[in-house]
């Protein structure tokens, strides 16, 4: 006999909110029940709540293994849903691995709270030069996962093309180059989705890209997508600086935990798209005197540890736990991120600078900010930019 659910749930493994009478959230496909509700007799333990806590949920990388339903061990029908407990299966893009070298490595991964992940990563090596290229789709915007991937490929395709004719050691050839797989990612993510252009919110992404070489680590980037530079010792140093609301309150003398707390946080003032008004990558440049860590990473890793001295120590925590392997630190850096609130999609790219050691100690890490959710990523346009929106006042 079927149970009665006496009040409207929360899902126990991503805590949305379900509407009453729901056997399933509709965010991640758990199966819901209220304290006293008689599992329904359709496959045992299917109507059970799950264990409190993200960590309690089944990672999209071990279910897609498993080959079956993550809440049931049903079978999944070709609209990819349970036929069983009609749970969501993970879909292949929820969690992806890159590794084109042993030094250079990437996770993707949809997060906890999130039903599709918008990030994308294109990763590439030619001789000592690297590249790492990471995309968020704007989640307010449908087919934005399109959108992020087909830019990210295209950059990665630039720039792995350029090495083959820019020194490894030359700044300004690489800062054009990195300009350069802006402007084709702004053309692929334009023309992934075929009515892109003729679409009042058309999809639309972030950009940040780094080419990593023992002598030179080059960036670019719109939007607030980060490059970090994780020396073995020495200051880290955040080489990117956020297109973002965030960015302006901390510009205007706020502190980075506030304005990364505030409202519009997550509102960014640049991205690429058929809607983006100025697609000109800015870029940066450093030289390392030393071996360390490029990593790249969209806001779902930044949004727990954002200061490069907290990115650090996570880095050097994780290295210690499961060695200087880069795909096992990047699933160690997901996994952190998602077992401190995963609510939103989160990449991390890693690409290992190598050199003679440096002298000193390493910095003392701050502690990282406790979770405080966050909200997903979206576009500031100017006053009077959408169609029907009236014009800013005049000044």
């Amino acid at each position: 006999m079927v149970g009665v659910v006496t009040a409207a749930p929360v899902c126990p493994a991503c805590g949305e909110p379900a509407a009453d009478g729901a056997r399933f959230c509709e965010s991640c496909g758990t199966p819901l029940t209220s304290p006293g509700a008689t599992p329904t007799d359709e496959g045992a333990g299917a109507g059970s709540a799950a264990p409190d806590g993200p960590a309690a949920a089944t990672s999209p990388a071990a279910t897609a293994a498993a080959g079956g339903c993550r809440a049931c061990g049903g079978v999944v029908a070709a609209d990819g849903y349970c036929e069983q407990c009609g749970a969501r299966a993970p879909a292949p893009h929820d969690h992806e691995e890159e590794q084109p070298a042993p030094h250079v490595a990437g996770v993707t991964d949809v997060g906890v709270r999130r039903r599709r992940n918008e990030d994308s990563m294109a990763l590439g090596v030619v001789g000592d030069v690297s590249v790492l290229v990471v995309c968020d789709g704007v989640a307010s915007a449908p087919d934005s996962d399109i959108a992020s991937q087909a830019a990210a490929t295209a950059a990665r395709d630039v720039l792995v093309a350029g090495a083959a004719t820019v020194a490894p050691g030359d700044a300004a050839a690489w800062s054009r180059l990195l300009v350069e797989s802006g402007h084709r990612a702004d053309d692929a993510a334009r023309t992934a989705v075929d009515d892109a252009v003729a679409r009042t919110d058309p999809p639309s992404c972030t950009f940040v890209a780094a080419v990593v070489s023992p002598q030179l680590l080059v960036a670019g980037w719109l939007g607030d997508s980060r490059v970090y530079w994780l020396p073995d010792a020495g200051t880290p140093e955040q080489l990117t600086e956020d297109d973002s609301v965030a960015a302006e309150l901390m510009a205007g003398g706020m502190s980075r935990a506030a304005a990364e707390r505030s409202p519009e946080a997550h509102a960014i003032t640049r991205w690429l798209g058929a809607d983006a008004e100025e697609t000109t990558a800015r870029t940066v440049a450093a030289r390392p005197d030393g071996p360390g860590w490029v990593l790249a990473c969209s806001d779902g890793l930044w949004n727990y540890a954002s200061a490069p001295e907290v990115v650090a120590d996570l880095l050097r925590d994780a290295e210690g736990r499961v060695g200087a392997d880069p795909v096992a630190l990047a699933r160690d850096l997901v996994a952190w991120s998602n077992a401190s609130g995963g609510h939103d999609n989160v990449t991390v790219a890693l690409a290992r600078v190598a050199g003679p050691p440096a002298a000193g100690p390493a910095p003392a890490p701050d502690t990282h900010v406790a979770d405080a959710g966050t909200t997903p990523t979206t576009r500031r346009r100017p006053a009077g930019s959408l169609p029907g929106e009236p014009d800013a006042p005049a000044p």
